[in-house]
């Protein structure tokens, strides 16, 4: 997966679908985290929906989470920040 690590957290490119019937991790392709939101993508709802899923899935604070690029795309870099790859790696295996 593609998860930079920073001093400060770590950077994970994701793959969004939005609109799916419920939000879920679809896997990983070429590196990419892929993720099915029930949000819609209009208004920044969709960025909203990533960044719920993410803070659940992950367990911490929304405030620790930011879309660093890709806000109006479906490819996306976000950011999470105090975890380490190996963490983010293992929550998401499971």
């Amino acid at each position: 997966m593609k998860i930079s690590e920073r001093s400060d957290g770590v950077t994970i490119e994701c793959r969004v679908t939005p609109r799916a019937s419920r939000s879920a991790v679809k896997g990983v392709r070429d590196g990419v985290l892929l993720v099915a939101l029930n949000a819609p993508p209009l208004e920044g709802r969709a960025n909203e929906a990533l960044i719920e899923f993410l803070a659940d899935l992950l367990d911490v604070p929304k405030s620790r989470i930011c879309i660093m690029s890709g806000e109006h795309s479906r490819n996306k870099v976000v950011f999470v920040k105090g975890l380490s790859s190996r963490e983010v790696c293992s929550i998401i295996e499971k």
